[in-house]
């Protein structure tokens, strides 16, 4: 049967099945045999039948497992599946879990053919074997189906419209009104560093200096200070630019917390607990994360600084339980502070939290200037960070790695939101209950709105998690109750997936261009092409963002309007790039691409038109090259001979981190977070992320442009990377604008990849360096097979001894 698109919701409802075995009461000694393999995790054990629901080979839900009911389970499990897909059939795969696995039952087809006019299909459907035959006893499951298609969805290709838009539904934390939002282009901004962007009202766009607004916020914190952290270094200070000084900047992270827990400030931290930073292996571990420091750093002191492991939830297997404890991290980088009312006047205190993905950590302070050499003796001298080469130091000279993040800072209602997610995970993996009671606190406002309705300055925000019940406390048990309460219900695991539903409500309402800035770009294998290489069910980079991205182009195509997507990611994963892992990830961002040109080059042909695709959908990333000034920071030692380390200092250049979490579209909306674009951070059972949604409600693209802080912010990202404003950058959607931008990105790529230099690059942004086939393959750039300075492949390569599943 042919494949069929579907595009949008699908609406699930597995009932029961029936006549799955005939084998009868199993007996007293099956039901205590069963115990004991159950117990030691060997042999079946008790039956524990669950359903799952493919979209061909597409994995897209699971129920809880039924015990004891081999041969007639009823699960009555709804499920809200956004789909983006080519598929034949929606699939039910009925299965007996056991302890390092799971027995296949059989599977029922449902036509996708029979959905597409969006009528509601209720049946029992036969369970056949695996060459598609019907079982012996007559087995068979009730299902309910309900397509939805993307283009009936009220939301679809209009934007916000209005400030009575709901935000994302299904979701656990509501949308909050009456807040308010900072947003942070890096740890620091120099003075005069962004120019005086024009926005609505005749204001003029501000930055804001994250380090700096932290360090106020901890300093002068009474009652709490919470912090969650992938890594957290005490030896840090956070403020650093000798031309904005504060009293006490020079203080390090470390004893600023343990000065205010003296103080009798309630100082509580959960650091991700890096399994791998313990016994034979280095003190820092796989990950550099300092979590056996951090922790040494704190005991005996009032600071209580829990390491806490990514646990599973229950309900995986023995195999799943390792992965998830080995291979995955706590990712969320959050703090939250009791502070004053602003303005003074007041002894009342709120609460005040920031989100995003810069981690209180060595290698993180950075400016716009992203300098290579020239702080070394200056911010950098105590903070080199370059994992990039091996035996790179201080000592053997730059370039150090610049680092570009994004994060914000969250007030009103939604910070006690994230207030509340500390307190989820606290109590799940902190120990001792030892957390603030709020409600005891005379001088704590409680939740409410600190901006008017009709304050041009309001903001609308949602919080989103990827997240389950091994790392939050409080999530239902059952189902129904989890369905309720806007989270994903699995095989025994409750799931907070909304990060993924945010992006793609974000994408799908998109009406002009999008804007990512993300450390990873890959997924939506279900749709890679075919190849003998791989098998795209062994993948599992599932995740709907980068089909959803290509098919919104696509009908954009169709629909003869403009839209284009510019997305903005590292040169490589942070690491050794010739290394198997980084080559891995490369090789899966080399699909991930090639999927959308295809699509977006398909839909180009369809139409008669021959564009070129990068007018609909560029790559870029940030790099930088100096030239060498007097007075300089000059070495003791030098690196290895014909290392990357030396070739890249001879050659001046490097790349800049792209560490950041975003997503801006149309100018009104941004997702802001810690929550990587690839299957780890979005499946919501792998690592644990966190990120907000946020708008304006008098800043909306409805009858024209934006011209609100997610405007400024934008222009002010885009200054950093590029050096310069142009007019045409008001309008990203354009032909005009995304030329433009192409033109400069390829034109700082040739300077940075030249062999000469003659003055400082005049911007960052470079085109990622690969070309496109007319067919849409992704290939290297004549003469750039690997990355400058290096022996690592551009395009990447398949790994054959590391699974898809971490490196994915």
């Amino acid at each position: 049967m042919a494949l069929m698109s579907l595009h949008g919701t699908l609406h699930v409802t597995i009932f029961e099945a029936q006549d799955l075995h005939h084998e009868g009461d199993p007996g007293v000694f099956r039901k205590l045999m069963a115990h004991v393999e159950e117990k030691v995790g060997i042999g079946k054990g008790t039956p524990k039948m669950y359903a799952t629901i493919d979209l061909e080979k597409a994995r897209v839900g699971r129920t809880r497992m039924i015990e004891n009911e081999p041969a007639n389970p009823r699960w009555y499990e709804s499920f809200h599946v956004y789909c983006a897909h080519m598929a034949s059939h929606v699939i039910f795969t009925v299965k007996d879990n056991n302890p390092i696995g799971a027995t296949l039952i059989g599977r029922a087809y449902v036509p996708v053919r029979d959905l597409l006019d969006g009528e509601e299909v209720d049946d029992w459907f036969r369970i056949c074997d695996e060459d598609r035959n019907p079982l012996d006893n007559g087995a068979k499951i009730h299902v309910k189906l309900q397509f939805f298609d993307v283009s009936r969805e009220r939301n679809w290709d209009r934007g916000i419209r209005s400030a009575k838009y709901p935000g994302v539904p299904y979701t656990f934390f509501p949308q909050r009104t009456g807040c308010k939002v900072s947003l942070y282009q890096d740890a620091h901004v120099p003075d005069n560093f962004i120019p005086k962007i024009p926005l609505s009202g005749g204001k003029k766009y501000e930055p804001h200096r994250c380090w700096e607004d932290v360090f106020d916020a901890i300093s002068n914190a009474k009652h709490l200070i919470y912090i969650t952290g992938w890594s957290v270094y005490t030896e840090i200070a956070l403020v650093r630019d000798q031309k904005r000084p504060k009293s006490g900047g020079e203080t390090t992270l470390g004893e600023l917390l343990k000065r205010k827990a003296n103080e009798g400030v309630k100082v509580l931290m959960l650091v991700w607990d890096d399994r791998t930073s313990v016994g034979s292996l280095k003190k820092d571990g796989l990950m550099a994360t300092h979590d056996e420091e951090t922790e040494n750093f704190f005991r005996e002191t009032e600071v209580h600084c829990v390491l806490c492991p990514r646990n599973p939830d229950n309900g995986s297997s023995i195999v799943q339980d390792l992965q998830i404890s080995t291979m995955f991290t706590h990712h969320q980088k959050i703090v939250v502070v009791d502070s004053a009312m602003p303005g003074g006047g007041s002894h009342n205190r709120r609460i005040v939290s920031f989100v995003g993905g810069i981690d209180l950590c060595d290698g993180r302070y950075d400016t716009q200037f992203h300098s290579l050499f020239r702080t070394l003796d200056t911010a950098h001298h105590d903070d080199f960070h370059q994992p990039n080469f091996p035996g790179a130091a201080i000592t053997k000279g730059g370039p150090r790695e610049p680092w570009h993040d994004i994060h914000s800072r969250l007030e009103g209602p939604i910070a006690w939101d994230v207030l509340f997610n500390f307190e989820q995970r606290w109590r799940k993996q902190g120990g001792k209950d030892i957390l603030v009671p709020l409600r005891e606190l005379d001088d704590l406002i409680a939740p409410s709105p600190v901006t008017f309705r009709e304050d041009p300055e309001t903001w609308n925000v949602q919080l989103f998690r990827s997240i389950d019940g091994g790392a939050a406390f409080g999530f239902p048990d059952t189902p129904e109750d989890a369905a309720r309460a806007g989270l994903v219900s699995g095989k025994d695991n409750i799931i907070d997936r909304s990060i993924q539903d945010a992006y793609i409500h974000a994408i799908r309402r998109a009406k002009n261009f999008i804007y990512i800035e993300n450390q990873y770009f890959l997924g939506s294998c279900f749709s890679w092409d075919h190849s003998d290489d791989i098998k795209l069910e062994d993948i599992g980079a599932l995740h709907l963002i980068p089909k959803e991205l290509s098919l919104k182009i696509v009908s954009k195509i169709e629909a003869r309007e403009r839209f284009t997507v510019y997305i903005v990611v590292p040169m490589w994963p942070e690491g050794i790039p010739e290394s198997g892992s980084v080559q891995a990830i490369l090789d899966w961002q080399r699909r991930t691409m090639s999927m959308m040109y295809k699509d977006i080059i398909g839909a180009l042909r369809a139409k008669g038109l021959q564009e070129d695709p990068r007018n609909y959908l560029t790559f870029f990333c940030l790099a930088n090259r100096e030239v060498k000034r007097s007075g300089e920071y000059e070495p003791a030692e030098q690196p290895e001979p014909d290392s990357d380390y030396e070739r890249a200092q001879h050659a001046r250049r490097f790349m800049i981190y792209v560490h950041s979490k975003m997503m801006i579209v149309d100018d009104e909306y941004i997702i802001v977070g810690s929550a990587n674009i690839n299957q780890r951070s979005m499946d919501g059972a792998r690592d644990s992320e966190i990120a907000m949604g946020a708008y304006q409600p008098h800043h909306l693209a409805t009858h024209q442009p934006a011209r609100g802080q997610v405007h400024g912010f934008r222009m002010a990202l885009w200054y950093e990377h590029l050096g310069m404003l142009d007019d045409s950058f008001n309008h990203p959607e354009s032909v005009h604008c995304i030329k433009k931008v192409n033109q400069v990105a390829d034109k700082y790529w040739d300077l940075y990849s030249s062999e000469s230099l003659e003055c400082d690059i005049p911007g960052h942004l470079l085109r990622y360096p690969v070309g496109i086939t007319s067919e849409g393959d992704v290939t290297e750039l004549p003469g750039f097979e690997f990355f400058p300075d290096t022996k690592a492949k551009v395009l990447g390569a398949k790994s054959d001894y590391l699974p898809p599943i971490l490196t994915t």
